[in-house]
């Protein structure tokens, strides 16, 4: 059974391959000098992505993510029901249809965050993408979705996965935190999920809107005196509201502040700002950055574990 993956999956289709006792297959994936893309599985992969079902790793992002993600699944697609009717007449031109069997496994779900309509007319872009990929395959493992009831009841069966427990080990490791904080409500979760793997005590900070441009964050309930804390969320974008938690942690005495997340998109020089604020930055490597040091591959094989279970099953 192949783990196959364009451009954005390489890394962490190499290192989720042998977890799961496949081979990797590197599909082509490049683009024109007018900027558009090409993707095709090679011809002497196309045997392997036929004998058996197919682990597909990519990411839907950046936007180009998203197209490479779906022309790649069609043609795997094509290359499972054994359309590969081609211009150059090169043969063979069609074989019997393999059936279902493509598992995709998503790093990282570009436009997680819009997953809610605030205004009307709108796009639910987080759904309407999510529907686009389930009508190319036949099961997806996402790793640490942002809100994952935005894809509930879709066509095909999704695993949400966590690396907390990767991250917890981490920072066991390399800090041993006393108290593990969430930013806000909305990370609650994942957090109180590594504080219960380390033994820590957890909190969460209270966000107060001061003004149209100011947000002031509280730690709630919580003494962090001569303490090492560890911020723990999904995702770190502009890494702002971490540093501002930070701010808040050091003006009650903590002793060090540690940042960890899933997803380390670090835009708008979040990285420099962060070394202001921050004694550490902790993320897996769902995206390429220079802070990855957590492997996503693990949670992602558990994930595809229980897909590819469920479908033998059903079969």
């Amino acid at each position: 059974m192949p783990v196959v993956s364009g451009s954005s999956g390489r890394a962490i289709g190499e290192a989720l391959a042998p977890l799961l006792e496949m081979e990797f297959v590197a599909l082509e994936s490049r683009r024109f000098p007018d900027g558009e893309g090409y993707v095709r599985v090679p011809y002497d992969s196309i045997e392997a992505v036929r004998a058996e079902p197919v682990v597909f790793v990519s990411n839907t992002y950046p936007d180009s993510g998203i197209l490479e993600t779906i022309l790649l699944l069609e043609a795997i697609g094509d290359v499972r029901r054994g359309n590969l009717s081609n211009y150059k007449g090169k043969e063979p031109q069609s074989l019997p249809d393999v059936g279902k069997g493509i598992y995709l496994a998503i790093p990282y779900y570009g436009y997680s965050r819009q997953d809610k309509r605030f205004s009307p007319g709108e796009a639910i872009s987080a759904r309407v993408i999510g529907e686009m990929l389930a009508r190319c395959c036949d099961g997806i493992a996402i790793l640490d979705l942002h809100a994952p009831a935005i894809l509930e009841n879709l066509s095909v069966p999704v695993e949400f996965v966590s690396a907390m427990s990767e991250i917890a080990e981490r920072l066991t490791e390399n800090v041993s935190p006393d108290f593990i904080l969430s930013p806000d409500k909305g990370a609650i979760a994942r957090a109180t999920e590594v504080a219960n793997l380390m033994g820590c005590e957890f909190s969460y900070l209270e966000k107060t809107r001061i003004d149209a441009h100011t947000i002031e964050h509280q730690p709630k309930d919580l003494d962090v005196n001569g303490k090492v804390v560890a911020i723990v969320d999904d995702m770190i974008s502009t890494g702002g509201t971490i540093c501002r938690a930070s701010d808040a942690l050091r003006r009650q005495g903590a002793k060090e502040v540690h940042a960890a997340c899933t997803h380390g998109l670090f835009t708008g020089g979040a990285l420099s700002r962060l070394a202001n604020h921050v004694d550490g930055v902790y993320t897996t490597d769902s995206l390429p950055n220079p802070r990855a040091n957590v492997s996503a591959a693990p949670a992602l094989a558990r994930g595809l574990g229980m897909l590819i279970g469920q479908g033998t099953h059903n079969d």
